[in-house]
């Protein structure tokens, strides 16, 4: 692995948030790149990713780095194993799910005197500032559209997509970068001379 990635080289752009998670361990010309590579790496991709609750002072939980490089493994098993149609260990994902799951509370708000429903997020535990992606992850697995999530037809990249497209015929994880370069190869091997 690249030790040299951060968060903030991690490419957004799945259109998933559970595929964009996953895809913060790439590979560009068959070299692998994490962007996660300490408890603050974490917290700055799930910042940028917009999923990052309020934490104010409180310090970043302790095993952030451990916790989350474990869900980005099992949530790339869980989508092959849904594209493959196999079974897979739901264990991690399930975990995060019950640990993390923010808690919902009805209060009376007395500026706009009316009822107001709060979400409370668990920041002290990896777990819970992971929720969101474990939640993410679930609701793509179990979607109607699942069956648009594809891998980068690139040969050297990993990456995965959601192709919302109206034709469904999205191919490459970004038209600017493996798309490019798939088109430029396909048209130097057909100028080859025989």
């Amino acid at each position: 692995m690249n030790s040299e990635s951060t968060y903030s080289d991690a490419p957004f752009l799945a259109d998933n948030l559970a595929l964009d998670f996953i895809n913060s361990e790439y590979a560009i010309g068959g070299k692998r790149h994490d962007c996660l590579t300490d408890d603050q790496s974490v917290t700055g991709w799930l910042r940028k990713a917009g999923v990052l609750p309020d934490i104010g002072d409180q310090p970043i939980p302790d095993g952030m780095l451990a916790e989350a490089r474990k869900l980005r493994s099992s949530a790339r098993s869980i989508v092959n194993a849904a594209m493959n149609r196999v079974p897979v260990d739901l264990a991690v994902v399930n975990r995060v799910l019950e640990v993390g799951h923010p808690e919902r509370k009805l209060e009376w708000d007395d500026d706009t005197q009316q009822l107001q429903s709060t979400l409370y997020h668990n920041i002290i535990s990896p777990s819970g500032l992971l929720w969101p992606i474990a939640d993410a992850l679930v609701n793509l697995v179990t979607s109607d559209k699942f069956e648009y999530v594809r891998q980068c037809e690139a040969h050297d990249c990993i990456l995965l997509f959601h192709d919302l497209s109206k034709s469904h015929r999205r191919r490459w994880c970004s038209m600017a970068t493996c798309g490019n370069r798939m088109k430029v190869a396909a048209f130097r091997s057909r100028k080859k001379p025989e």
